[in-house]
C-alpha cells in the first residue's frame, strides 16, 4: 500500500492542497467545516507530513543542536532532561553532540549544526573553543546553558547562581563548627565564581587564615589527587567543599584511603546534586543547582530568541539550595 500524500488528503476532504497545508500549519483563517473535513481525512488515511518538504516551505527544520562540553558529566543529564522536555513539547527535535569527542576528532561541530540548518543552538558547559561558538551565534539563535562563558552579543546565558551556591556550602560547614575548611576548585568562569565565593565567605567569618584552595579539574581523579595533597598538609582540613560532585567522590576515596572516616574525621560537600550524590553508599551533602530548571529555562530562552532574534542578550540564574545528607557533621574536636 502506497504512502498517502497531501493530494490524497485533499481529494478525500474535497478541498485544495493549499487549504490542507493551511490546516496542517494551524492557520486561523480556515472555516471550521473545512478544517474538520481535512483532519478527518488525515486521520482516516494515516497521513504524516513530510518533514523535509515542510522545512523547505516554512524555512525551518524544527531541530535544535545541543553541544555538550562533556557528556560524561552527570549534571548535564539533569539539564538535558529539562531541556528536551520543553523542546519536544514545542515540536522541536534535538540533535546532540559531545564536545569531548569533538576535541578528540579535531572537528567543529558547531559548523556541522550550521550546515544542517538547525533553528537554534544550545551550548551546554564551558566549551574549549569559544570562537567557534561566536561564529555559529552570528548565524543562528544561540543560548549558553550551565556555564557563564563565553559572553557574546545576542547570546543568552542560563546558569546556576554559583556564588550563592558556594556560599551555602561554605556557611553550612562553618555553621557545623568547622574552621579549617578547604576548597577543591574547578576550571573556567564557573569554577572561578565558586572559588571566589568560598574565599569571600571564609573572610567574612574571620577565617581567611585557615581557608585553603587546591586546584582540581572537575573529575573524580582530579578530586582524588587534590584531596591527597590537602590531607598531607601538617594542618589538614576538617572539612572540604568540592567544586562538583565528581570531585567530591574523588575526595571521599582519598579520605577513606588515608584511614579517615567521613563525616566523623572529615566532612565533605559537593556541588550539583547529581544522581551520583544520591547513591545510598555515597549520600553526599551537596548543593542542588537546579539542573532541570536550568535546562527548561535554556530551552525557553532559545524558543524566545528564535521568535525574536534581535532582542538584547540576558543572563538568567536559577536559585540553588543545600541538600544536607551523610557526609557532613561537626568536627570531632575544636580547631
Amino acid at each position: 500500500m502506497s504512502t498517502p500524500t497531501i493530494r490524497d488528503v485533499a481529494e478525500r476532504a474535497g478541498v485544495s492542497k493549499s487549504l490542507v497545508s493551511l490546516v496542517l500549519r494551524g492557520s486561523a483563517g480556515v472555516r471550521p467545516q473545512k478544517r474538520e473535513a481535512v483532519l478527518a481525512a488525515v486521520e482516516a488515511l494515516g497521513y504524516r507530513p513530510n518533514a523535509a518538504a515542510r522545512s523547505l516551505s516554512e524555512r525551518r527544520t524544527h531541530t535544535v543542536g545541543v553541544l555538550l562540553n562533556d557528556l560524561r558529566n552527570p549534571w548535564f543529564v539533569e539539564l538535558l532532561d529539562g531541556l528536551n522536555g520543553l523542546l519536544y513539547d514545542s515540536g522541536m527535535h534535538v540533535l546532540l553532540a559531545d564536545g569531548h569527542l569533538n576535541r578528540r576528532l579535531g572537528e567543529d561541530l558547531t559548523r556541522t549544526f550550521t550546515e544542517l540548518r538547525v533553528d537554534g543552538l544550545i551550548a551546554v558547559g564551558t566549551l574549549q573553543d569559544p570562537e567557534a561558538l561566536r561564529t555559529a551565534a552570528g548565524r543562528i539563535p544561540t543560548v549558553v546553558a550551565g556555564a557563564r562563558e563565553p559572553v557574546l552579543p545576542g547570546v543568552d546565558i542560563v546558569a546556576n547562581d554559583d556564588e550563592r551556591g558556594a556560599r551555602l556550602a561554605t556557611e553550612h560547614l562553618i555553621g557545623l563548627g568547622h574552621r579549617h575548611i578547604a576548597h577543591i576548585a574547578g576550571q573556567g568562569a564557573v569554577g572561578e565564581l565558586r572559588r571566589r565565593s568560598f574565599e569571600a565567605t571564609m573572610r567574612e567569618h574571620g577565617l581567611a587564615d585557615t581557608a585553603v584552595v587546591e586546584q582540581g579539574d572537575l573529575t573524580e581523579e582530579g578530586g582524588y589527587r587534590a584531596a591527597v595533597r590537602l590531607l598531607s598538609r601538617p594542618q589538614r582540613p576538617t572539612a572540604v567543599f568540592a567544586v562538583n560532585d565528581m570531585t567530591c567522590v574523588g575526595a571521599l576515596s582519598a579520605a577513606e584511603e588515608s584511614g579517615l572516616r567521613v563525616p566523623r574525621d572529615l566532612s565533605l560537600v559537593g556541588y550539583d546534586n547529581t544522581y551520583v550524590s544520591r547513591l545510598r553508599h555515597l549520600w553526599l551533602t551537596t548543593v542542588d543547582n537546579a539542573g532541570h530548571d536550568v535546562g527548561r529555562r535554556a530551552a525557553q530562552r532559545l524558543l524566545d530568541r528564535i521568535d525574536e532574534p534581535d532582542r538584547p542578550a540576558e543572563v538568567d540564574l536559577a536559585t540553588p539550595s543545600l541538600e544536607a545528607r551523610g557526609t557532613t557533621a561537626p568536627p570531632r574536636t575544636a580547631t
